[in-house]
């Protein structure tokens, strides 16, 4: 079945995430859970897809309604697993702190989302800006040892830089 999106008629696209709600929700939820193996977390991810349709200002013409709803919920457990293991990583990194180090909960909730979001902006970058920044950063390498493990100018790894940096002063201004 097609699904075509009227966006003369609000209603009707609700009531095509509607139906496409009903027809492969069941399916959508154990292809998700076959891939987490947490029937939970699969419920939830079924339910953000959905939501995710339900939100977008145009849906497109769907011949293939399951390959677009698992596109969508993809990219969603990707994010989940991405966020568990950066969360598992940091409560490890907790642990060889004394917990008078720690802070708050708060503190330590509000550390975990920067981090979400720093790995997310990491993400965003192309490889060798991402690469080059990281060298900078964790290795303390200079722009020409950066170029040469790079095969680039040192004028380039500046640029790398300077977009890398762009996107950490965008991170801190959100």
């Amino acid at each position: 079945m097609t699904y075509l999106r009227s966006d003369s008629l609000a209603s009707g696209s609700q009531g095509i995430v509607h139906m496409l709600y009903q027809e492969h929700h069941a399916w959508l939820r154990a292809w998700i859970n076959k891939k987490l193996g947490c029937p939970f977390g699969a419920a939830d991810l079924a339910q953000d897809t959905f939501v995710n349709v339900l939100l977008k200002s145009e849906l497109p013409a769907l011949q293939e309604p399951r390959a677009y709803l698992s596109r969508i919920a993809h990219g969603l457990m990707v994010d989940h697993v991405r966020r568990r293991d950066l969360e598992r990583a940091y409560l490890e990194a907790l642990a060889h702190i004394a917990p008078a180090e720690t802070g708050s909960p708060e503190a330590r909730a509000l550390m975990l989302e920067l981090l979400m979001r720093l790995d997310a902006m990491l993400d965003g970058l192309p490889a060798k800006v991402r690469t080059a920044f990281l060298l900078a950063q964790l290795e303390g390498l200079g722009y020409a040892e950066i170029a040469a493990r790079l095969g680039v100018t040192t004028r380039t790894v500046g640029t790398y830089m300077a977009t890398a940096m762009l996107q950490c002063m965008a991170l801190c201004q959100d």
